[in-house]
């Protein structure tokens, strides 16, 4: 048994959806499951229209939902013949359209959006896409279910992080594998899950990958396929470096740490499922199915260079706290982090001196205003007495990370790459490493970080696999 994932990309367009139905339709003998985005485009578009609501724009918020309405209907009048099942399909997704409208008109009203209501705008693109794809599949001659993920993957709590109930998740999952074994192709709404009261919840932004991996991890399933617009995840991003090249195969560390710094092929949350059993994750092409891909399992092919990928994260603030007065004085990073988990602040990346005089961060560039206000209120009374010099902030920088679990292993990765940064000028703001040896990140002014990427990228002969 397989889960394939399709993202919004591969859904966008005709030929997508075409050449992934042929996908499926083509490992069948694998017994697979669909996990499916909302059409590109279409959940951002919902979401935009959510807050057009509030402020009662009724005509724009009519207008947005015309257009989805219309880019649906193409799709339908152009994959599907005009037969009963047509008609079938368009009454169906009649249905979800009326409940669209009802919970915008219900937002109009109230003016007000709340996070019940936010999740259920959400949820509507990939409700309607299910549908569609399981007719173009039927079209192909294969039995297919459309199934509003909502039934099986269970979730703890109502919010935008929310906990997923795995043993209740893994109980009702086992309805999906018996419609495999009738020889019935599941196609499953990824993104939305709900409270055992059935309440609609999400899994955030990317969140279908995870989905696909929660799905897996409650079938034990032989292999996860993400499939996307490109060959698997990449040494560089493309649109940086043009010699990028895919990786063959990497470990489930590698990929958390890619993920995570700004590679956007796979959803960071992704990873965990399935390392827990040890499923391999393959990363695939829809528009080049052949291309074996990327593979992610336990093991990770030994490199000369230990480097395997270099990533950034732009558009984040370093937030810095002088503090000469608060040397040697114990659980000062403590109130730190104390301080930024109250505001729900996700700390990127840390430095500390050993002295406690200089402690760095790096924050999402829109907590970054938040940030500094959090801690000068917790630290009014030593900067009153000038124990605390100044918390400042940079703003417009950029991480960059190198990825690799050779890089444990091979001693001069440091100075390799800060010597190729250094000769070109560019200044580094802040240094961190991972304890692991598996990461090591540093930031730079955000117009550097394309020239650093290349620039390491270049050293480290990424471009050669």
């Amino acid at each position: 048994m397989i889960v394939m994932k399709f993202g919004g990309t591969s859904m966008g367009s005709v030929v997508g959806i075409r050449t992934a139905a042929g996908v499926v339709s083509s490992s069948k003998s694998s017994h697979p499951i669909v996990v499916l985005s909302a059409m590109n485009g279409v959940t951002d578009t919902l979401l935009d229209a959510g807050k057009r609501a509030i402020s009662g724009a009724e005509a724009e918020v009519a207008g947005i939902l015309s257009a989805i309405r219309y880019k649906h209907d193409t799709l339908i009048t152009e994959l599907i013949p005009k037969d009963p099942r047509a008609e079938a399909l368009n009454l169906r997704l009649g249905l979800i359209f009326e409940e669209m409208q009802k919970v915008f008109s219900s937002v109009l009203c109230l003016r007000e959006l709340s996070t019940r209501a936010r999740d259920l705008i959400g949820s509507f693109g990939e409700l309607l896409m299910v549908q569609i794809f399981a007719e173009r599949l039927r079209q192909e001659g294969d039995q297919a279910e459309a199934i509003d993920g909502r039934e099986f993957i269970i979730t703890k709590e109502e919010s935008i992080s929310s906990l997923i109930d795995f043993p209740e998740t893994k109980k009702r999952c086992q309805k999906l594998k018996k419609i495999v074994e009738d020889g019935c192709v599941p196609v499953l709404t990824g993104f939305i899950c709900a409270t055992p009261e059935g309440v609609t919840t999400t899994l955030g932004r990317g969140g279908s990958d995870y989905s696909a991996s929660i799905v897996g991890h409650c079938l034990e399933a032989d292999e996860i396929q993400i499939w996307t617009d490109v060959d698997g995840v990449m040494t560089a991003d493309p649109r940086i470096v043009a010699s990028a090249q895919a990786l063959r195969q990497i470990s489930y560390k590698e990929a958390a740490e890619m993920s995570y710094f700004g590679a956007k092929v796979l959803h960071p949350k992704t990873i965990m499922p399935a390392a827990d059993l040890n499923i391999p994750l393959r990363i695939k092409n829809t528009f080049n199915p052949y291309d074996a891909g990327t593979l992610i399992t336990t093991e990770s092919p030994k490199t000369h260079q230990g480097v395997k990928a270099v990533t950034s994260i732009t558009g984040v603030s370093l937030v810095s706290i002088e503090c000469r007065g608060m040397i040697g004085v114990p659980g000062t990073a403590q109130r730190v982090f104390l301080t930024l988990t109250r505001q729900k602040i996700n700390v990127l990346m840390f430095s500390q001196g050993s002295s406690d005089q200089h402690i760095s961060l790096v924050v999402g560039g829109q907590d970054g205003e938040s940030t500094i206000q959090a801690l000068e209120r917790e630290f009014e009374p030593e900067i009153l007495k000038r124990q605390v010099d100044r918390i400042v902030r940079i703003s417009d920088i950029a991480i960059i990370a190198l990825v690799g679990e050779g890089m444990k292993v091979i001693p001069g990765i440091a100075g390799r790459a800060f010597g190729v940064i250094g000769d070109t000028a560019i200044n580094i703001l802040m240094i961190a490493e991972g304890s692991s040896d598996l990461n090591l990140s540093f930031v730079v002014d955000q117009k550097d970080a394309p020239t650093a990427v290349q620039l390491i990228h270049e050293a480290f002969e990424l471009h050669a696999g």
